[in-house]
């Protein structure tokens, strides 16, 4: 899957950045400028992924 970072605007002004295909804290550390450029994040929401790839890295160093 190609690694992609969206930023999604709504008419009232709000923006949301969502991370595709990165796995882990990867996604964090991708859109990191995005989110300074952006200002204060006001709220987070991990995906599936994020949690994911956080286990099979426990499974595979047990």
């Amino acid at each position: 899957m190609n690694k992609t970072i969206e930023i999604i605007v709504t008419p009232d002004g709000q923006s949301r950045v969502e991370t595709k295909g990165f796995t882990g804290s990867e996604c964090r550390q991708a859109s990191q400028f995005i989110e300074q450029a952006l200002g204060q994040r006001t709220s987070e929401q991990l995906t599936a992924e994020f949690h994911q790839s956080v286990q099979q890295n426990q499974q595979i160093n047990n």
